[in-house]
């Protein structure tokens, strides 16, 4: 019997272990690294991290915030997130992205990741 709850726990709580945030809230004025820098980082997992891929950040919110991505404590190119709107953000393969909430208000959003290759292709119309 306790094994069979034991098999029971690890099936259903297995699963859970090993899916990544992707909904985040960031205080006003917080800067939070979000992916580029392995362990330690403080938000979402890059499975694509150490090659080239995109970062799907959609703002939730009713503020704009900004991403910035940074490589070797420089920063490269900052990105104004208007509220209610998706950014489709190319990442390079050492590239840091930070999100920076606003100074009077609190950061919503989503995050995700997707492999290079995965952009939508226009059917051919030949």
């Amino acid at each position: 019997m306790k094994k069979l709850l034991l098999l029971l726990t690890l099936v259903i709580f297995v699963p859970l272990a090993g899916l990544a945030q992707d909904t985040f809230e960031l205080s006003p004025s917080q800067s939070m690294l979000m992916t580029g820098k392995g362990a330690g980082q403080d938000g979402a997992i890059n499975p694509y991290y150490g090659e080239p891929c995109y970062a799907i950040v959609s703002n939730n919110g009713s503020t704009p915030f900004s991403v910035r991505i940074q490589q070797d404590g420089e920063i490269i190119k900052t990105i104004e997130v208007k509220q209610k709107t998706k950014k489709k953000i190319k990442l390079l393969k050492k590239d840091e992205l930070y999100i920076d909430a606003s100074t009077q208000a609190k950061a919503s959003l989503t995050l995700n990741f997707i492999p290079l290759g995965a952009q939508k292709k226009t059917p051919n119309k030949f």
